[in-house]
């Protein structure tokens, strides 16, 4: 595909070598010119890492307690910070400006690292992305529910039952997601992740403003140094329930399974990693700063008995609009996320069937009054909307599904965050082994394995549990 690209376009690389004549239509590589600010690609890293698990963390802090969980949090956005840095260094090989790009995570680790490598990532990378699909498809109707059920409440004065099925939403919210999956690449959905962006802002600002009203309703700060659920509980329930906290909060911050694939929407000059750069370090601080302020303002709110969600905690009649406008926050913003995650595995798979069918690759220009043609491709539009009905059907089907997804973040955090990144950067930079750097640098991925191992082992007890109790189909809130 790039091949016959590069026949029509002047303005292009080959094996890294670049034939660049002037050319305003076209990057260094024969593709349409790339138009990423700092702005947009950092709009693109806080859809992807701000999601409505934000809202978990202050259950997650009263695991740890006032001093471990702040702690915890630091620690792990220092770590984000520094693999990101690393992996936006492989988006180019050799020459930052002109060397040769690669556009996704398996390209990079495929031409850096090689051999099984690239087989391993791949298969966990997808895996990861297609499940987040899925989890979030049950997630948005919860949100959606929970507005349901404070009306119901509220108008039956509490004496209803108001029992919902999630089934009806997760159909409304895939066929949105049909609608959504048509925009054609990760490029154009810019102005969808900076919607998602300001509405991850939006709830979690909400979170923070009712857990303060709170807060000064109670008259005083809830929270122990230890840590730990209000009542009696045994060691190995406590011990689970800290194991859980380190993977959410480890898991809160990871975006590295996109991070290439942001990278590939930055215009160059200046470079793509002076970019990403940027905006991973605006990105980090932002989410930092939101994450500790739900998790601790959540914490000093409800103490030993914080919520799973610190939507739920608090009265369903004062403030309910409130609270309502902030599920409405989350369902909107998981519709950018769920393109934000989907857009490389479309990419993967349009990418293999141009290759073998390059008749798929074919644009039906479509009029449309007032506004230019439409470019419409039977292929995406056909197998899109069937990924789309597949992935909803199977969120119908197991609806406990976002503890599989804590498993799949939990098996993915290591290898996509640490592993690679820490192997690449060692591997660029010919850092000499047994050297401090090299030392720090093993020591780093060593401790975030051990976090992974953990939280996987409490995502497996959490499915043995919910297997118990499993009814196909069956979710109503």
């Amino acid at each position: 595909m790039d091949d016959d690209i590069s026949e029509t376009n002047p303005n292009y690389i080959i094996d890294g070598i670049s034939n660049s004549q002037p050319n305003s239509e076209y990057d260094d590589d024969g593709r349409p010119k790339r138009t990423g600010t700092v702005w947009t690609t950092s709009s693109h890293i806080i859809t992807a890492v701000i999601g409505s698990g934000v809202l978990s963390l202050a259950w997650a802090i009263a695991q740890l307690g006032w001093i471990a969980g702040p702690v915890v949090m630091i620690l792990f956005s220092f770590i984000t910070l520094c693999t990101s840095s690393m992996l936006s260094q492989c988006y180019r090989c050799g020459d930052p400006f002109f060397g040769k790009r690669n556009y996704t995570f398996v390209d990079a680790v495929g031409n850096i690292l090689g051999g099984y490598n690239t087989t391993v990532c791949g298969i966990i990378q997808y895996i990861y992305l297609y499940g987040s699909a899925i989890g979030y498809t049950i997630a948005a109707p919860i949100s959606i529910m929970a507005i349901i059920r404070s009306s119901c409440l509220h108008s039956s004065g509490g004496k209803g039952t108001c029992h919902v099925s999630s089934n009806p939403y997760m159909i409304g919210f895939g066929v949105i997601e049909i609608f959504f999956s048509q925009i054609p690449d990760f490029h154009e959905t810019w102005w969808l992740s900076v919607i998602a962006a300001v509405m991850s802002f939006a709830y979690s600002l909400i979170g923070v403003f009712l857990a303060i009203s709170q807060v000064a309703k109670n008259g005083t700060f809830k929270g122990t140094i230890k840590g730990g659920s209000i009542g009696v509980v045994s060691t190995t329930k406590k011990v689970w329930g800290i194991f859980q906290a380190l993977g959410d909060i480890a898991f809160a911050y990871s975006y590295a399974q996109i991070l290439i694939e942001v990278q590939d929407t930055i215009k160059n000059p200046p470079s793509e990693v002076k970019t990403m750069k940027k905006a991973t370090i605006l990105s980090v601080a932002v989410t930092t700063t939101f994450y500790m302020l739900c998790g601790c303002m959540g914490y000093a709110a409800f103490g030993g008995e914080a919520p799973g969600n610190l939507l739920t905690g608090f009265d369903l009649y004062n403030p309910a609009w409130l609270i309502d406008v902030a599920n409405a926050a989350v369902v909107i913003h998981l519709v950018g996320a769920y393109q934000v995650y989907v857009q490389p595995v479309f990419a993967f798979i349009e990418k293999n069937a141009t290759t073998k069918w390059p008749q798929t690759n074919v644009d039906h220009k479509i009029p449309i009054p007032g506004f230019g043609p439409y470019n419409l491709n039977l292929f995406r539009l056909v197998w899109r909307t069937v990924f789309v009905i597949i992935t909803t059907f199977i969120a119908m089907l197991i609806p406990f599904f976002n503890d599989v997804l804590g498993l799949l973040g939990a098996v993915g955090f290591w290898p996509l965050t640490v592993y690679f990144p820490v192997e690449m950067y060692i591997l660029q930079k010919h850092i000499s082994k047994w050297s401090f750097k090299w030392v720090c640098l093993k020591l780093m991925s060593f401790l975030c394995f051990l976090v992974s191992a953990i939280a996987a082992i409490g995502s497996i007890a959490s499915i043995v549990n919910d297997l118990k109790k499993y009814k196909p189909f069956s979710s109503e809130y």
